[in-house]
């Protein structure tokens, strides 16, 4: 069975969004397997999104992800990386279909509500990073 990292962000969480999103996903049949809300710092942020630490939006990407309280939650299923993306819909929420979470809950590609792994090496990856395997449960 597929593993993938969700992270609630920030902007979902201030306005109370994490059930419904939760909620969505697990409705499409995906089993929620860990879960625990957090206030990512600055040395997590950076290693979570390394790929970018290139780019000129990665301070940004930081600066946001570490401001408030996320949700960080491991789906299962088949094709859970797949079924989360297009349940998530395009990372711009202006390009993001009514019925996705970024169409239905994103402000704006900064503040999308929503982060999956984009591929499940990266899930893997990316799942390490939040949970050790005793807080993944079957």
């Amino acid at each position: 069975m597929e593993r993938s990292l969700v992270l609630i962000k920030p902007d979902a969480m201030e306005r109370g969004l994490a059930g419904a999103i939760i909620g969505r996903l697990q409705s499409q049949g995906l089993k929620l397997v860990a879960i625990k809300m957090l206030h990512m710092d600055r040395e997590l942020a950076g290693r979570h999104y390394a790929v970018h630490r290139e780019k000129p939006f990665f301070e940004g990407l930081v600066s946001y992800i570490t401001s408030a309280p996320i949700v960080a939650a491991v789906f299962a299923g088949d094709d859970a990386v797949g079924a989360i993306r297009k349940l998530m819909g395009p990372t711009d929420p202006a390009k993001a279909e009514a019925g996705t979470i970024r169409g239905d809950f994103g402000v704006d590609i900064e503040h999308n509500s929503i982060h999956g792994s984009d591929s499940p090496k990266t899930a893997e990856q990316e799942i390490r990073l939040f949970f050790g395997e005793g807080e993944i449960f079957p």
